[in-house]
C-alpha cells in the first residue's frame, strides 16, 4: 500500500559480497527524510515486484562479479530480460537510471548505480548489461547513470550520486503527477509529495561546535549526541601539523560535518547455558556442493630470498565428485587468523566466553526494514565459530559502521576523530587513512581505545568471510584425482595506519597449514619416513564460463601470465600435451606463452620444480616449461626477468607487454589472420592495463589504422570471447 505522507518508489539491488545491498539500505535509510518510502527487494526476488506493471520510479544498485558477468542474484532476472521474444516497446513506460558496483512514467523510473574497478576490463559490466537491455526495450533514464570505481574509492561516486537522486526523483514524480493530474482533472497542487521541510537524515555539527543533534526521525528517533566547544579545542593542538588516522588539522579539524544516519539497530546476541556442535562449514556455502580434500603435496616454487613467496600445493580430489576443466577456479574456505580472533575477543572483554554458544536474532522492535539474521550467521554457534569461520574481521570498515563506533566511543577527541573519517568532509581522510592503509576493525579498536562495541554492532555491520578463488593449475588428464593450484603468501607490511605487519587471511593461512610438507621434520615423519601430518582443506568448484582452451584444437593461441599468472596456463599446457599424445591425427594450432618475474634465478616459476617424496630422497622433474617447449606442446616460450641487470649493449626487454612489442607481427598474425585466441592472467593493475595497451598498439601498426580503430578490434575481440583475461587485485 501507498503511504499517504510519502512517495514510494521501487528499490533493487543486486549484490555478491554485500556492497551493492549496503549502498541500497543507505538509500533505504535516506528516504524517509527526503519525503520518500523506498520499496526494497534484491533483485533475485522477482515474487515481489514486476517491472511490467509497475507505477512507481525504480532504483537499481548492481554489482560485477568475476569476467565481467552480473552477480549470481541477478542472473534469473538477467536472463528474463534477454528474452530475444520481447518486443521494444516492453518497457517504454520506464524511466531508470543506473549505479553499478565492480570488493544497479506513468513511466517507471528507474535508477541504477554500477559498482566497479575502472582499470577492470569489463568495469561495471553487470550494471552494463542490464542498462543496455533496458535501454533496448524502450525505458529511458531519469537520473544519469553512476559507475562507482572500486580502485579508487566507492563514495566518491555513490556519496553525490545519492545526494542527486532526491532531486531527480522529486522532478519525476511531479512531471508524472502534473500527468495524471491533466489526465483526471485533478490540481497537481494536491500532489501527495510533501513539498514542506523534512528532517534532515544526516548528523550536523555547527561551525561553532555547539551541540551535535541527529534529526533522524526516520531511522533513530530523538537519539542526541552532545559535545561543548571546550572539547573539541583538544583534538587539535597545534604541535602536530601532518592529520594521521587518529588526529585531523585543520580545515577538516574546524569543519561542519556532514555525518550519515544512525543505522538501525537490528541484532540481538544471547548467551546461553548449553553448549552443541557447531555448523559444519558447508552449511556456510550457498554456492553449491563443497568438498573436503587432503593436501597431499607442497612445494616452495621461489627462493629464499625472492621478494615474493609462491607456493603450489597438491589436493587429492580422487574419492570426491569434483570436477573441473583447465582455466576453471575454486575456491577455498578459510578461516580468520587464530591469534587475530583471540585478540578481538580480548579487547572485547570475551576470552572466557570464545566456547559459549550463542543465539543471534532479529532485535524486536527494530527499525530497520525488512531486518533478518544473516545469512552467512548460525542461529545458534560458538562465539569464536562465528569470528573464525563467519565475518570478515579483516575487512575495511563502511563509513556506516564507523557511524555505529561514534556511539560505542567515550572519548570527546577519538569520538570526533571517528565523526570526520565517516563525514563528507573527511573523505579524504578516509580514503587514504582507512581504505588505502587496509586498516580493519582491530586496527580501529588499538587506534581508538575507549572504542567499545558490542558484539550484536559486529554481527550487523562486518560482512560475510568470502571463500578465496584461486585458478587450477592442473590439468585431470595429466593428473588424474590431483587438484594443483599455485599463489603468492601476500603481505601487507605495517604502515602509520596499520602499525603490524599481515599475511593474507587465506594466503597465510595455507602456508601455516602446510609447513610441515614444506620443512618436514623427525617429529612428521610415520616409521616409513613419511608424512603422517595430512591436513584438510575444504572447497567448492567455480568453473569459468569462458577462460578456456579453444574448442577447435586447431585454432592458435597466445598466453600471457607473468609470476603466479602463469598457473591456468601450465593446466592449458598439460591438457594439450595429452591430447596431443592420444589424438595423433588431430591438427593442432601453434601455442605462444609469454612469462616474466623479478629475477630469473628466484622467482621463474616452473623451473627446476622438485617434488619431495621422502626426506631421504628428492625426484627431480625436469624443467616443466622446457619440457613442454622440447615435446612441441609450447610452440614459442618469451621471458623476461624485470629485476636483472644485464651488460648487454641492448637491454633486453623487462615485461611481457615489451616481449608482445618485439612479436607485433605474430601477435597480429595470429589475431586478425587465424582466428586465434589472446589469454591473460595476473594482475591487473599493473600488468593486464600494460598488455591491453601493446596489444592496441600492435594492432595499430600492423593494420596501419589509428589508435581509435585497434581499440575497436580488441573491443570484437573481447565479444567474441578471443581476448580474455583472469585477473585479480
Amino acid at each position: 500500500m501507498r503511504c499517504e505522507s510519502k512517495r514510494r518508489f521501487l528499490l533493487l539491488y543486486a549484490t555478491q559480497k554485500g556492497q551493492a545491498k549496503a549502498i541500497a539500505e543507505e538509500i533505504w535509510q535516506q528516504a524517509g527524510a527526503h519525503g520518500f518510502e523506498a520499496d526494497m527487494h534484491c533483485i533475485s526476488e522477482m515474487d515481489k515486484y514486476n517491472l511490467e506493471t509497475e507505477k512507481d520510479p525504480v532504483v537499481i544498485v548492481i554489482s560485477t562479479t568475476g569476467t565481467g558477468d552480473p552477480p549470481d542474484t541477478a542472473r534469473k532476472f538477467v536472463k528474463k530480460i534477454q528474452d530475444k521474444t520481447l518486443p521494444p516497446d516492453h518497457f517504454a513506460h520506464l524511466q531508470y537510471a543506473l549505479l553499478g558496483c565492480l570488493i544497479d512514467t506513468i513511466p517507471v523510473s528507474l535508477s541504477l548505480l554500477g559498482l566497479g574497478d575502472s582499470e577492470y576490463m569489463f568495469f561495471c559490466n553487470g550494471g552494463r548489461i542490464v542498462d543496455r537491455r533496458l535501454q533496448e526495450l524502450g525505458a529511458q533514464h531519469f537520473y544519469d547513470t553512476g559507475l562507482a570505481d572500486d580502485c579508487v574509492g566507492l563514495e566518491l561516486v555513490v556519496d553525490p550520486w545519492i545526494d542527486g537522486l532526491w532531486l531527480a526523483l522529486k522532478e519525476t514524480l511531479q512531471l508524472q503527477e502534473e500527468k495524471e493530474g491533466m489526465n483526471n482533472a485533478v490540481n497537481p497542487a494536491s500532489s501527495s509529495l510533501s513539498t514542506a521541510p523534512h528532517a534532515v537524515h544526516e548528523l550536523k555539527l555547527s561551525s561553532e561546535v555547539q551541540n551535535l543533534k541527529l534529526e533522524d526521525e526516520g531511522a533513530r528517533g530523538s537519539d542526541t549526541l552532545s559535545q561543548k566547544a571546550d572539547d573539541i579545542s583538544i583534538v587539535a593542538p597545534a604541535r602536530d601539523t601532518k592529520p594521521s588516522l587518529v588526529h585531523s588539522v585543520p580545515p577538516v579539524s574546524q569543519s561542519a560535518l556532514n555525518i550519515p544516519a544512525l543505522p538501525p539497530e537490528y541484532i540481538e546476541v544471547e548467551f546461553q547455558d548449553t553448549q552443541g556442535e557447531n555448523p559444519h562449514l558447508s552449511s556456510l556455502i550457498s554456492e553449491g556442493t563443497t568438498f573436503e580434500v587432503p593436501v597431499t603435496k607442497a612445494i616452495q616454487l621461489t627462493r629464499e630470498d625472492a621478494i615474493k613467496t609462491a607456493l603450489l600445493l597438491e589436493l587429492d580430489i580422487a574419492d570426491t565428485a569434483f570436477e573441473y576443466q583447465p582455466g576453471d577456479a575454486f575456491c577455498i574456505i578459510c578461516p580468520n587468523n587464530v591469534s587475530e580472533v583471540e585478540e578481538l575477543l580480548d579487547i572485547l572483554g570475551l576470552s572466557e566466553k570464545g566456547d559459549d554458544f550463542i543465539c543471534v536474532k532479529v532485535k524486536q522492535g527494530t527499525k530497520k526494514k525488512g531486518a533478518s539474521r544473516p545469512q552467512h550467521i548460525p542461529e545458534r554457534s560458538s562465539l569464536k565459530f562465528i569470528l573464525t569461520w563467519c565475518l570478515e574481521i579483516r575487512a575495511i570498515p563502511k563509513k556506516a559502521f564507523l557511524r555505529a563506533l561514534v556511539e560505542c566511543t567515550s572519548d570527546v577527541g577519538e569520538k570526533r576523530r571517528l565523526q570526520e573519517l565517516c563525514s563528507r568532509q573527511g573523505a579524504s581522510d578516509y580514503t587514504h587513512f582507512i581504505r588505502d592503509s587496509n586498516v580493519c576493525l582491530l586496527d580501529l579498536l588499538h587506534a581508538f581505545p575507549s572504542c567499545k562495541p558490542s558484539l550484536s554492532l559486529l554481527i550487523e555491520h562486518l560482512p560475510k568471510l568470502q571463500a578465496r578463488s584461486y585458478s587450477v593449475s592442473s590439468s585431470n588428464l595429466y593428473q588424474p584425482g590431483r587438484l594443483c593450484f599455485v599463489f603468492n603468501v601476500l603481505e601487507f607490511p605495517a604502515c602509520p595506519s596499520r602499525p603490524v605487519s599481515r599475511k593474507g587471511v587465506c594466503t597465510g593461512w595455507l602456508a601455516e597449514l602446510v609447513a610441515p610438507l614444506l620443512h618436514p621434520s623427525k617429529n612428521s615423519l610415520d616409521t616409513k619416513g613419511e608424512s603422517s601430518l595430512i591436513e584438510k582443506i575444504s572447497l567448492f568448484p567455480r568453473p569459468n564460463n569462458a577462460f578456456h582452451l579453444p574448442g577447435d584444437p586447431s585454432v592458435p593461441f597466445i598466453m600471457v601470465g607473468p609470476g603466479t599468472g602463469v598457473s591456468p596456463f601450465i593446466s592449458f599446457l598439460q591438457h594439450r600435451q595429452k591430447l596431443r599424445e592420444h589424438h595423433t591425427d588431430w591438427e593442432f594450432g601453434e601455442t605462444w606463452l609469454f612469462f616474466g618475474c623479478r629475477h630469473q634465478d628466484r622467482d621463474y616459476l616452473f623451473k627446476q620444480v622438485r617434488y619431495l617424496a621422502s626426506i631421504f630422497d628428492f625426484l627431480h622433474f625436469r624443467d616443466e616449461l622446457l619440457c613442454f617447449l622440447e615435446n612441441g606442446t609450447l610452440t614459442h616460450l618469451k621471458v623476461c626477468f624485470s629485476r636483472d641487470s644485464s651488460t648487454a649493449e641492448v637491454a633486453p626487454p623487462k615485461y611481457v607487454q615489451d616481449l608482445l612489442r618485439l612479436c607485433a607481427k605474430e601477435v597480429a598474425r595470429v589475431l586478425l589472420k587465424e582466428g586465434g585466441y589472446f589469454y591473460v592472467c595476473g594482475d591487473k593493475k599493473h600488468m593486464a592495463d600494460d598488455v591491453s595497451d601493446a596489444v592496441v598498439d600492435i594492432l595499430s601498426m600492423e593494420m596501419e589504422a589509428d589508435r581509435l580503430e585497434a581499440m575497436k578490434v580488441l573491443a570484437m575481440l573481447r565479444e567474441s570471447k578471443r581476448y580474455l583475461q583472469d585477473v585479480w587485485t
